[in-house]
């Protein structure tokens, strides 16, 4: 990697994905993942199509959040970091979920490989998979 190469990081990437209506979610996920991308989310493999699928969907139920990244650490091409999200839905409830997130950067600065382990903080027993959800 380059010193020249800029990385991206959870605030961009949750902010492009999920809070920027505008921005059509192609070019979101592209800003942010290489084309190699996989994600695992509490135990779950998804490659970058499963994961987009996963992003749509939640675009049509989150109205707007907030990210707040509590630790973040980049060594190399590693990241990791934890952070808590606010969703505030369509039908007017909000999910409160802290995140532990470790990735792995591609050499252009984007997303490679995210594994990460959600616990939801506050919000209803049905948006428990809200990180996999379809």
């Amino acid at each position: 990697m380059t010193a020249a190469t800029t990385r991206t990081d959870v605030v961009a990437a949750l902010t492009d994905l999920l809070f920027t209506p505008g921005l059509e979610l192609a070019e979101a996920v592209d800003r942010h993942f290489a084309p190699d991308y996989r994600q695992r989310t509490d135990g779950r493999w998804d490659n970058r199509e499963e994961f987009t699928t996963h992003i749509a969907h939640l675009r049509t139920i989150v109205a707007g959040g907030e990210i707040q990244v509590l630790e973040e650490l980049v060594q190399g091409d590693l990241y990791a970091d934890r952070h808590i999200i606010d969703i505030h839905k369509t039908d007017g409830s909000s999910v409160r979920v802290e995140v532990y997130l470790f990735a792995e950067f591609a050499a252009d600065g984007r997303f490679r490989r995210i594994e990460e382990t959600t616990l939801m903080l506050q919000g209803a027993d049905a948006d428990r998979n809200i990180g996999s959800a379809r």
